[in-house]
C-alpha cells in the first residue's frame, strides 16, 4: 500500500470538504417555494410617440415588508438598455414624447401624480396634492392637461341628525357613534365601505396645480378618455336610483369649457370602453342589449362622435372585445379577446370583418399600438410574463424584449403542460390542461390535484402558473379545466349554468378527472380537490356529492346562497336566481353546498381571508361548524391581511401552497412507487 504524505492527506480532506459543501449548496433543478420571493412581473408596456423607447412597470416582492412593489423602467424598442427610471407604476407618454406621467407614493400622503421629463436631466415633479388615490391617467391631445379618476366624499344623509341624546357627563368617554348605511351597494372587496364616496373624473394641468372636477352628482363614473382637447368621454349611469339598475350603463361626453354633459348612448344594456377615432369623428365601444342571461359576451359597436348612427360592427364574433385601439389611418380597430384558454389581438375593419392577428397557445395582452407596432405582455405554459413587440403586418413574429425571471428559472426543469379536450356527461366538449411533474414517467402513479377556478364566469388559461409548477416540482399532477359557465367559449357556453350552478359544472369536472385517470398514471387513492371563490363553491359541492377524493380544501367559498346574497359586496347576486328567496327559497337551498354537508366524508379544510367581503368569513364558518359537528376532519384557516383570496400578500401565497400540500399529505396515503 502506498503511503500518502501528511500534506496529501490534508489536501484530500480539503477536497472532500469542498465537495460536501458544493453538494450541500447545489442549486435545485426544479422550482422551489422560496423562489417566489425572487419572482418578478411586468405590466403595461407603452411605446414612445416616435416608437424608439418603451416604458413598462416592473414588480417585485419586498421581502422585508411582505408586499409587492412597482417601479417604472425604460428600454430601447429593441429591448436593449433596460434601466430603472422611477418608483411607481402606470406610466403614460405625453403626445410629444417629452414627458411621462405616472402614479407613485408622494406628499402629503398616499398616491400622487408625477411627471418626469424624458431628457438627459430627467427632472421629476409631483403635480398633485390629493387626499384620495388617483387612477386612469390620460394625457390631453395637446399635452397640456391630464385626466384622472378619484373618489369624492358623498353628501351625508344623516337620518339621525335631529335625534337628541342626553349630554355626556363631563370627562366621559362614550363609544364612537355608529355608522349609518343607506345605500344599496355600500362596500367593496379590497376597499371596504364605499358609501361615503362617489368616483368622479378630474383634469389637472400637466405642470401642476389645482385639479378641476369634471363630473358631478351622486353617481360613479368610469375612467375617461379624450375625444379632443375640450371633450372627455366616460361611462356611467346618471339617472335617479342608478344603483338599483342591473347591468346598464351609458357613454357620456363632458364639455370642459361649459361643463355640459351629454348622453351619447341610450339603449337598455351596458355600453362602455369608448375609443375615439384618430380624427375624432367616430367612437368605437362595446356593449349588448339588456338580458337576464348570467353571461353575455359584449359586441363591438361604432357610433358618430355626437352619439348618432350607433351600429354593431359584428354580431357573430361571440367573444368580448377589450382594450380597443384605432389604427392611425382610422380604418381598423384593434382589440384583445379571450378564446379557449388563450388571449390574442384581433383586427376589425369598419365593414365588420374580424380576423385574429396573433395565434397559438399563449396569452398576448397588448397595451399599446403605434404606427403599426404593438407592444404587450406575453405568457405561455413555460414562459412567465415578459414584454414583447411585433408588427401588426407580420404578427406571427413576436420579439421578446425582457426576461425578468431568467435568473430564477436558470437550470430549473419545469413540468410539461398538456392541453386536453373531453366530453362531459351530456356530450358537451370541455377544455382543460394537465401539468405534469418534471422528469414525468408515464409508468409511475402520481397524486392528482383538481384545481377549480372562481367566477364562475372566468377562464383558466395557458399562461405560466408558478403555483402549478411549484406543485409539480413536489410530485403532483394538476388538472385545471374550464367547465360550462367559463368565459372564452361564447355566450351560450357561459350562460349554460343559469339557474344550474354548481350542479352542471360538477359533471364537467368529474368527466375531466375520469379522463386523466384513463391515462393510467394517476394514483386514484391519492386524489385531491381545491379551489377559491367559485372554485371553493364547487369544492364544497364536490365533497357533498362524491367520496372519490382523499382530501379537499374549499377556499373562500360560498356555502349558503340565502345568507350570501345579502352579505356579499354588491346586490348583483340576487339576480342569479329565478326568484328571490322570500318568494321561493327552494332554488337557493337546492344550489347551496351546505345542504349536502350531511353527505361529506372527505377531510375538508377551509381557507379564507379575514377581510373578505366577496365571500365573507361567515360562509366559511357555517360550513366549518357543520363539518366539525359531524366529526368530519376539518380545519379553518383564517388568513390575515387578505381580502378575497388567500395569496395577494407574498407570505400568504407561500402559506397557501404549503398548507394545501400539508393537508393533502396528512390525509392521503403515500405515493405509490
Amino acid at each position: 500500500m502506498t503511503h500518502l504524505s501528511r500534506t496529501s492527506l490534508m489536501g484530500l480532506a480539503l477536497l472532500a470538504c469542498v465537495a460536501v459543501e458544493a453538494h450541500a449548496q447545489a442549486r435545485p433543478t426544479t422550482l422551489q417555494l422560496q423562489d417566489y420571493l425572487d419572482w418578478e412581473d411586468v405590466q403595461s408596456p407603452q411605446l414612445s410617440p416616435d416608437g424608439a423607447r418603451i416604458t413598462f412597470t416592473r414588480r417585485w416582492v419586498d421581502k422585508t415588508n411582505d408586499r409587492w412593489e412597482s417601479s417604472v423602467w425604460m428600454m430601447r424598442a429593441d429591448g436593449s438598455q433596460p434601466r430603472f427610471l422611477v418608483n411607481g407604476s402606470g406610466a403614460v407618454w405625453s403626445p410629444d414624447g417629452t414627458r411621462i406621467a405616472y402614479i407613485a407614493r408622494g406628499e402629503p400622503t398616499g398616491s400622487q401624480i408625477f411627471v418626469r421629463y424624458m431628457d438627459a436631466e430627467g427632472a421629476v415633479t409631483q403635480i398633485s396634492r390629493l387626499t384620495e388615490s388617483p387612477s386612469n391617467l390620460e394625457w390631453s391631445p395637446d399635452g397640456t392637461r391630464l385626466s384622472f379618476s378619484m373618489n369624492v366624499a358623498a353628501r351625508r344623509d344623516d337620518l339621525f341628525s335631529r335625534v337628541a341624546l342626553p349630554p355626556a357627563p363631563k370627562g366621559a368617554k362614550w363609544t364612537e357613534a355608529p355608522k349609518v348605511v343607506t345605500r344599496l351597494d355600500y362596500r367593496q372587496d379590497r376597499v371596504g365601505f364605499v358609501d361615503e364616496n362617489w368616483n368622479h373624473v378630474f383634469v389637472i394641468d400637466a405642470a401642476g396645480g389645482t385639479p378641476r372636477q369634471v363630473t358631478n352628482g351622486d353617481w360613479n363614473h368610469g375612467g375617461a378618455v379624450w375625444l379632443d382637447n375640450a371633450t372627455l368621454l366616460f361611462t356611467g349611469k346618471r339617472v335617479p336610483n342608478a344603483e338599483q339598475i342591473w347591468r346598464d350603463s351609458e357613454i357620456y361626453a363632458a364639455d370642459l369649457k361649459t361643463g355640459a354633459i351629454r348622453e351619447l348612448t341610450k339603449r337598455k344594456g351596458p355600453d362602455g370602453s369608448p375609443a375615439p377615432s384618430p380624427d375624432g369623428k367616430r367612437i368605437a365601444y362595446v356593449g349588448f342589449d339588456s338580458t337576464d342571461a348570467t353571461w353575455k359576451d359584449a359586441i363591438l359597436h361604432l357610433m358618430d362622435a355626437d352619439g348618432s348612427n350607433p351600429r354593431a360592427l359584428n354580431t357573430t364574433f361571440d367573444r368580448t372585445p377589450s382594450n380597443l385601439a384605432w389604427s392611425e389611418d382610422g380604418t381598423t380597430i384593434y382589440f384583445s379577446a379571450e378564446n379557449e384558454g388563450n388571449r390574442h389581438l384581433y383586427a376589425a375593419t369598419l365593414d365588420g370583418k374580424i380576423r385574429p392577428l396573433t395565434t397559438g397557445a399563449q396569452l398576448v395582452s397588448v397595451s399599446d399600438i403605434r404606427n403599426g407596432t404593438a407592444v404587450g405582455v406575453r405568457s405561455a405554459p413555460g414562459l412567465p410574463n415578459d414584454v414583447v413587440r411585433f408588427s401588426v403586418k407580420t404578427p406571427a413574429t413576436l420579439t421578446q424584449l425582457t426576461n425578468v425571471n431568467a435568473d430564477v428559472l436558470e437550470g430549473k426543469q419545469l413540468g410539461a403542460v398538456e392541453e386536453v379536450w373531453y366530453k362531459s356527461k351530456d356530450g358537451l366538449r370541455i377544455q382543460g390542461w394537465i401539468v405534469k411533474p418534471p422528469s414525468f414517467d408515464a409508468s409511475r402513479k402520481y397524486p392528482l390535484m383538481l384545481s377549480i377556478h372562481g367566477g364562475p364566469h372566468a377562464m383558466y388559461n395557458v399562461g405560466f402558473s408558478f403555483a402549478y409548477q411549484e406543485h409539480a416540482s413536489n410530485g403532483f399532477v394538476t388538472l385545471y379545466v374550464n367547465p360550462r359557465g367559463s368565459t372564452g367559449y361564447g355566450s351560450a357556453f357561459g350562460n349554460a349554468i343559469k339557474n344550474a350552478y354548481p350542479d352542471k359544472d360538477y359533471d364537467d369536472l368529474m368527466a375531466g378527472v375520469d379522463t386523466v385517470i384513463g391515462r393510467g398514471y394517476i394514483d386514484t387513492k391519492r386524489m385531491f380537490v381545491y379551489g377559491c371563490s367559485g372554485g371553493g363553491v364547487l369544492t364544497a359541492w364536490v365533497v357533498g356529492h362524491t367520496d372519490r377524493f382523499a382530501a379537499a380544501s374549499s377556499n373562500c367559498p360560498v356555502t349558503n346562497w340565502m345568507s350570501f346574497v345579502g352579505t356579499t359586496d354588491g346586490p348583483s347576486w340576487y339576480r342569479n336566481f329565478e326568484k328571490p328567496f322570500w318568494e321561493d327559497p327552494s332554488e337557493h337551498l337546492r344550489r347551496s353546498p351546505i345542504m349536502y354537508v350531511g353527505n361529506v366524508k372527505t377531510p375538508t379544510m377551509l381557507m379564507t381571508g379575514v377581510l373578505d367581503l366577496r365571500t365573507p368569513m361567515p360562509q366559511t364558518e357555517e360550513y366549518y361548524e357543520a363539518l366539525r359537528l359531524r366529526g368530519v376532519p376539518t380545519a379553518m384557516v383564517r388568513f390575515n391581511n387578505e381580502w378575497h383570496g388567500t395569496s395577494s400578500t407574498p407570505s400568504n401565497f407561500l402559506r397557501t401552497q404549503a398548507y394545501l400540500r400539508a393537508w393533502f399529505d396528512r390525509h392521503g396515503p403515500e405515493v405509490t412507487p
